[in-house]
């Protein structure tokens, strides 16, 4: 029974250790350009302009120029794009009686 146990907590931890080197890293900036037809996409993150391939699951239609984005990245290619929270309108002081 301590055998089982053991194996089980090596397997899980090897499962984990996978998972987390195959997960994507996610990545905020603005959208330079867009290549749809190339399958191409330049992003401005923290200054510096990256190129990165798209994913055929990615619909580059949906993002123009201009765009703050949050995108889930591999590699060179990126797996996901979506559009950056933006924020929350302050609130204004009620006026009135």
């Amino acid at each position: 029974m301590k055998k089982l146990t053991v194996v089980l907590v090596v397997v899980l931890s090897l499962c984990l250790v996978v998972s987390m080197a195959f997960a994507a890293d996610m990545k905020k900036g603005t959208i330079k350009s867009v290549d749809a037809k190339a399958g191409s996409v330049v992003v401005t993150i923290d200054g510096k302009d990256h190129t990165f391939k798209a994913d055929k699951a990615v619909d580059l239609g949906k993002v123009k120029a201009g765009e703050a984005v949050e995108l889930a990245v591999e590699k060179d290619t990126v797996k996901s794009i979506k559009a950056a929270a933006a924020a929350a309108p302050a609130k204004k002081a009620p006026v009135g009686c």
